[in-house]
């Protein structure tokens, strides 16, 4: 099969497509026919060899990128526990692992890794759901926070940020959000409360609304630090770059790693059924065949993207 993936590290020329072999559904697992692969920026830390060294340990390379997929089932694996049939359209989270990720042709994963498309999904459209909406979700389960308290969320124009918008508002929850001038109509459309100008001293217009602070934030920026003071004493902090905290008035730090969620087929299935019903958003920016990869992230990498470039197979 073919795959994309990069031998040397290096910007986004560094992409190239290679041949694999295809992989089999084993035990427990689905095979997916990949038609679409959404591009994230943990993929260009893969590609640009920021953890080389962790990916070294899972063999030679190609290292192929991605975490999100659309496709159509073709195999299902021994004791795979699904519903699913071969035909199904369907759209996965994937943890990648050396040759293993999403920018393939076809992709073997675990049956609860695997959930159906949205109805009236296109592939690009279904592919940029799975991974930042399961991110979304453990950070607003993480908070647990209850219907009428108030989260703040930073980084809201962005796809992880606009998720917890989004999810956020479902749950019953006061949003505070921030955004660039440009992106202000964009985040209110998605929900939000209160739209605040992003900056620095985005704690400071978030404590405008919330003077005591609110009760819980999530952190898309991924300011960290700076963003703590907008949180009330006893309230919570969701970072998504593995931020511990810094323990202080008793703020509960939470560091949200998607993989936890990576085989929860129920909450996948669940947002599945939340984007049918209109509560989240389906944001692609463009889409570029595997040939043309490497355009996909440089325009990720330029900044600005609103949605997910996707890489059409």
């Amino acid at each position: 099969m073919k795959a994309v993936g990069v031998i040397n590290y290096g910007g986004p020329e560094a992409l190239e497509v290679v041949e694999l072999p295809t992989p089999e559904a084993g035990l427990g697992q689905v095979r997916i026919r990949v038609r679409a692969a959404a591009v994230s920026p943990t993929d260009t830390h893969v590609r640009a060899g920021t953890r080389a060294e962790q990916q070294a340990k899972t063999g030679p390379p190609p290292y192929v990128p991605g975490m999100d997929v659309a496709g159509v089932v073709d195999q299902i694996g021994e004791g795979a526990e699904t519903d699913l049939q071969v035909g199904d359209h369907v759209m996965a989270i994937v943890v990648p692992r050396g040759s293993h990720g999403a920018y393939s042709q076809y992709v073997a994963l675990p049956a609860g890794s695997l959930a159906r498309m949205p109805s009236g999904a296109t592939f690009a459209e279904a592919s940029t759901l799975p991974m930042n909406g399961l991110t979304a979700r453990l950070s607003l389960d993480q908070l647990a926070l209850q219907p009428g308290q108030t989260l703040a969320v930073t980084g809201a124009a962005g796809c992880y940020g606009g998720y917890v918008v989004e999810l956020a508002k479902a749950d019953g929850l006061r949003v505070i959000a921030d955004a660039s001038e440009a992106d202000e109509e964009l985040v209110a459309s998605m929900g939000a409360d209160v739209v605040v100008r992003r900056g620095p001293d985005v704690a400071d217009r978030i404590r405008e609304h919330a003077p005591d602070g609110v009760d819980g934030l999530a952190d898309g920026s991924v300011q960290m630090e700076p963003l703590v003071s907008a949180v009330r004493d006893g309230g919570g902090f969701a970072s998504v770059r593995g931020w511990p905290g810094n323990g202080e008035r008793g703020i509960d730090f939470h560091v949200t790693w998607v993989f936890d969620y990576a085989t929860d087929h129920s909450r996948l299935d669940g947002l599945r059924q939340q984007a049918e019903d209109g509560r989240v958003s389906l944001r692609v920016a463009g889409t570029v065949p595997m040939e043309r990869a490497s355009e996909a992230h440089a325009r990720l990498e330029a900044g600005g993207t609103r949605g997910r470039w996707v890489i059409e197979f």
